[in-house]
């Protein structure tokens, strides 16, 4: 009695009497009879504590009988203020308790990758994971009305014998054809019109601590147990989750038996910042726009290739890197490397996914895109499978050799590399729906691909027609190549590798675990990590200088890359692309605003990719015009900052011959 008092005073201060009090209007204004009437009761844990700590203790470790209180309490309520004529018996209510919050406690935390596995409690646990798996809405059995079959016996009317849904419980456990009458032993036939349906969905999800299983590379030596689990979604919650998404849910754990399988599954009801020693690098280099990044990308990654070498390549990784976030219209930023050596390139591009929370290599065995199977929980429904392009949602999706996949994967990925979406088609008759469905699922990540140039030349006779400058990618389609917002060429010819790179790899089979260079101590992997996700946060805007520079080279080159037949060459994306790259390379920067020194380098990166795909233009950069040569002091730091200024003028130049319209600001010293 004393429980009920509290519960009563706790719905009164918290808000949830006037809740109750219109939910039950709105039954009785349908004036129709219900075998079960649902309530939704929010919980605040530590408010009813302070009340009462015997109840809160009940309502954390015993939901259950703790609802029946709740039920016992609402139901006067009705009675007392008229609130649902309809209504006959107490079992009729339904009360489902929603805790706002558990207690920050390691005994709250369910996780099935660690002993013991505690879901037989029947208590709220907190979890948390990503969706794998998704199945479609289907409907269930929230309460339903049995008669008893003698006539004689008082249950045979009225609303006495209510079967109501449980946590955890089957189907079967709420309705079938074998239930006898507690008063007689007569058997249970259900009245089917007052059977109460509501939705179902069945959804799978697993600890984030995958993602590291499926990185190409980690420093982490640890071991895990890792295992899905299935978590039911019912009526309001039904559809709230998106595929790849990361979620934490609180709810009833309950192990479902399925055949001779058991299951487990759920009922469900740090800050980053900047090392100190790019703090101080930042400070050396301050005197230019262009240094900061220049020396990130010389000594990055110095534990897969020695400092200083495939620069161009490790720029690009960079400015991909901190350009992924979980936005819907995010600035995309795909890379395609060509390469004749692709060992070293596969390393250098595992090694960089490990940098994000979400870096996903994918395995060939796989798919790389949603794919729909039939769920494994024997309901016959479909379950639409997230695969590695949704699980990389808000980081990399590295897909290996664009040459090893079929012509009709690399049209889906085209078409999802255009509109970042991909739809699954479920046929209704194969999983029991009455028409077909389509889903539309978003991909919100950056791809990663490599070509392996020798591969290419052998498997398909070489164009006598190239162009200067442009590299032969037939093996690819040409929308597809296209399609990727960079294609980088790396600076070593087929089988003509550095001595540096071949003395570091031949170190590196010896003693995998030595530090082989200074700079990897100041500037650890930790410390990248930590530095590409502070920057991938910073929220950049484009000065009006560095819009007209981009402006005025896109439509520059559209007007001299051209050709009588199909008119220009450059795709409607590359203004997206410009903006991208130099937004990326402002973060990268630790800039919020991009300036026309972030523009340059995003016109000589994509001014290199285009003459790659379609050979040179007018503006005739470099083949290497990003890092035209070695970066070894901070005398060959002034030279680049020389050459890149007069690549600035080259551009200047070039925006006023073909594109005159453009106003830019020209800077007369």
């Amino acid at each position: 009695m004393k429980m009920r008092e509290v519960v009563l005073v706790y719905l009164d201060r918290s808000g949830g009497l006037q809740k109750f009090v219109h939910d039950c209007k709105k039954y009785n204004d349908s004036k129709q009879s219900y075998a079960v009437y649902r309530f939704i009761i929010s919980i605040n844990p530590s408010d009813i504590a302070e009340l009462d700590a015997t109840l809160g203790n009940y309502i954390l470790h015993n939901p259950l009988q703790a609802a029946q209180i709740f039920q016992s309490v609402c139901f006067v309520a009705i009675k007392t203020l008229s609130l649902i004529e309809q209504l006959q018996t107490e079992a009729q209510i339904s009360i489902l308790l929603k805790p706002t919050h558990l207690p920050p406690l390691p005994s709250y935390v369910l996780s099935l990758s660690a002993y013991p596995f505690n879901y037989t409690s029947q208590r709220f646990y907190m979890s948390d994971g990503i969706v794998i798996a998704m199945g479609t809405v289907t409907k269930y059995t929230q309460g339903a009305r049995f008669l008893c079959t003698e006539e004689t016996c008082p249950f045979s009317e009225g609303f006495r014998c209510i079967r109501v849904h449980c946590p955890g419980a089957t189907e079967s456990a709420t309705v079938r054809t074998d239930f006898v009458c507690s008063l007689c032993s007569s058997p249970l036939q259900e009245d089917m019109k007052f059977r109460v349906l509501g939705d179902k969905q069945i959804v799978e999800m697993i600890d984030a601590k995958m993602l590291n299983a499926l990185k190409g590379y980690s420093n982490d030596k640890s071991h895990f147990r890792i295992q899905a689990f299935t978590v039911f979604l019912r009526d309001e919650l039904a559809n709230k989750m998106t595929i790849g998404n990361h979620y934490r849910i609180i709810g009833i754990p309950a192990c479902v038996q399925n055949g001779l399988q058991a299951t487990a599954c759920i009922e469900v009801n740090s800050p980053s910042f900047v090392s100190d020693n790019f703090k101080y690098l930042l400070s050396l280099t301050s005197s230019s726009c262009w240094r900061f990044t220049a020396v990130l990308a010389n000594v990055f990654a110095s534990q897969v290739v020695p400092p200083g070498t495939y620069n161009t390549l490790k720029l690009a990784i960079l400015l991909s890197l901190v350009q992924t976030c979980e936005k819907e219209n995010a600035d995309y930023l795909d890379l395609l490397v060509v390469t004749s050596d692709t060992l070293i390139i596969d390393r250098l591009l595992n090694y960089s996914l490990c940098l994000l929370p979400r870096g996903i290599r994918h395995p060939p065995s796989s798919e790389i895109f949603p794919s729909v199977s039939k769920d494994k929980h024997g309901t016959g429904s479909a379950s639409i499978q997230a695969c590695s392009a949704v699980l990389a949602k808000g980081g990399i999706c590295y897909i290996g050799d664009l040459s090893s996949y079929k012509k009709d994967k690399l049209e889906l990925l085209q078409s999802v590399l255009e509109s970042r979406t991909t739809t699954v088609f479920i046929p209704g008759k194969k999983y029991g729906e009455e028409a077909d469905q389509q889903v539309t699922v978003s991909v919100q990540t950056n791809f990663w691909s490599h070509v392996d140039v020798d591969s290419s030349s052998k498997k398909h006779i070489q164009k006598e027609n190239f162009l200067i400058g442009q590299m032969d990618v037939s093996l690819i389609p040409v929308n597809l190549v296209d399609g990727f917002g960079l294609l980088i060429y790396n600076e070593f010819p087929s089988c003509h590798l550095s001595s540096s790179v071949v003395h570091h790899v031949l170190r590196r089979a010896i003693n995998p675990e030595a530090m082989l260079y200074k700079v990897s101590q100041q500037f650890r992997t930790q410390d990248y990590e930590e530095f590409i996700l502070f920057a991938r946060n910073l929220h950049v805007e484009l000065s009006s200088e560095a819009e007209s520079l981009i402006q005025g080279y896109y439509l520059a080159s559209r007007r001299v890359r051209r050709d009588s037949i199909h008119g220009s060459t450059l795709s409607a994306s590359a203004l997206k692309i410009l903006i991208s790259l130099s937004k990326a390379h402002a973060k990268l920067s630790l800039r919020q605003t991009v300036l026309e020194e972030d523009a340059v380098i995003a016109i000589l990166l994509l001014e290199s990719s285009l003459t790659l795909k379609h050979g040179t233009s007018v503006l005739c950069v470099a083949p290497n015009p990003v890092f035209p040569f070695d970066i070894t002091d901070e005398n060959s730091l002034q030279q680049r900052d020389i050459y890149l200024m007069q690549c600035h003028h080259q551009v200047l130049k070039f925006i006023a011959a073909y594109s005159p319209g453009i106003h830019i600001n020209t800077n007369e010293e």
